[in-house]
């Protein structure tokens, strides 16, 4: 029998429906999850996080990106993955200290000992050290706060997931 070439590999699987036949446009795009949260491979550094921006729907990309480029103006040293489908950003040797995730209706922002900022932000959670921010579609955000509790929130010890 002859050898068959990669090419005709994938030719032959996509026959043997094996392979989908749009499978290249089903990597560019990542799944949504329930309220619109991408699935995106776990992953440190920047590129990860940028992946999954760029997978955010709609108004919500805009806020990702935002929130992003926040934490990298307060905090330049910041480390970044993606875990869980959720953007994480960090100090090294302290852990993670924020995070945030896509839901229906908003975006929530997770200040993981959010319970020590001041002011505390308002949302509380089940877990009691966490708490979280919401960010609505036409919402204007107060930056100046934002950008005080992530300073605040990366001095302090973080969660190491």
């Amino acid at each position: 029998m002859a050898k068959k070439t990669p090419k005709k590999q994938v030719k032959a699987a996509k026959k043997a429906s094996l392979v989908p036949a749009d499978a290249s446009a089903q990597e560019a795009a990542p799944k949504l999850l329930s309220g619109g949260n991408p699935q995106i491979a776990k992953g440190y550094g920047d590129a990860p996080v940028q992946a999954y921006l760029a997978a955010m729907p709609g108004w919500k990309q805009r806020v990702g990106r935002r929130l992003d480029a926040l934490v990298v103006r307060v905090v330049p040293e910041v480390n970044k993955a993606v875990k869980w489908n959720t953007p994480l950003y960090g100090v090294e040797g302290q852990g993670w200290f924020l995070a945030f995730h896509c839901i229906t209706k908003y975006v929530k922002v997770s200040f993981f000992r959010g319970a020590s900022l001041c002011p505390v932000p308002p949302v509380a959670s089940k877990m009691k050290d966490v708490r979280y921010f919401h960010v609505h579609e036409d919402d204007e955000i107060d930056e100046t706060q934002l950008a005080d509790w992530i300073k605040q929130a990366s001095k302090l010890p973080g969660e190491t997931m």
